[in-house]
């Protein structure tokens, strides 16, 4: 036997909206308790970018890294680090005191680089920067 529907049973045209306010309210949940850790920061004025070409002095020591870690102060190899920070420190006591320029290879490691900035430290060098290359035009 087939049931007709009667009149008592309508279909539904109103959309079910408890779903979606159940998730709207999670969400609204989520964002407020999230929002309140995003934006507390403490209010600093960050360094403006600049890049200028700097001129090399004579003085100035050029230490660089290669790929694999070796250490050159400008066109020597440097055994050790302990024959690094001997050199540093006697040149920190120059007056003035020269800059120190490290420039390390693309593909190096950055543990490599951080000993260098250590030993500078140790030696009490004061003026310490890195080398790039410049960022092409056009």
């Amino acid at each position: 036997m087939i049931k007709l529907p009667s009149q008592k049973e309508e279909v539904m045209a109103t959309i079910n909206t408890t779903p979606l306010v159940d998730v709207m309210l999670v969400l609204l949940i989520i964002f407020l308790m999230t929002i309140p850790v995003a934006v507390q920061t403490h209010s600093v004025v960050l360094p403006k970018e600049s890049n200028q070409p700097r001129i090399t002095k004579p003085q100035d020591i050029n230490i660089s890294v290669n790929k694999s870690g070796d250490i050159f102060w400008n066109s020597f190899q440097v055994k050790n680090d302990r024959d690094l920070v001997a050199r540093l420190k006697e040149v920190s006591l120059q007056m003035p005191q020269p800059e120190v320029h490290i420039r390390g290879d693309q593909d190096v490691e950055f543990e490599s680089i951080a000993k260098i900035l250590l030993d500078c430290q140790r030696a009490g060098i004061a003026k310490v920067g890195f080398l790039t290359e410049p960022p092409a035009k056009g």
